[in-house]
């Protein structure tokens, strides 16, 4: 089963915090670090669970920013 990888620009003080979000819903959705400094993130959603990190990440939304970035933005070819 292959995961869905959404990609985002934070706050950069702000990811580990995401990341430790993500942890604590075990199973719904990963956080990979593309750019610390820009604050560019990648999530890999479980099959099954895109709902759910929706309604979760436009909840985290309210508290910091979370905005959705388009693939092509993300210029380290080695992670994609």
């Amino acid at each position: 089963m292959n995961s869905t990888i959404r990609y985002f620009r934070v706050d950069r003080r702000e990811i580990g915090f995401f990341r430790f979000i993500l942890e604590a819903y075990d199973g719904l959705a990963a956080l990979r670090t593309i750019d610390s400094r820009k604050g560019l993130i990648a999530v890999h959603i479980a099959p099954g669970c895109e709902a759910d990190f929706t309604d979760l990440a436009a909840d985290l939304g309210h508290s910091f920013r979370i905005e959705a970035v388009n693939s092509d933005t993300v210029q380290d070819d080695a992670f994609l």
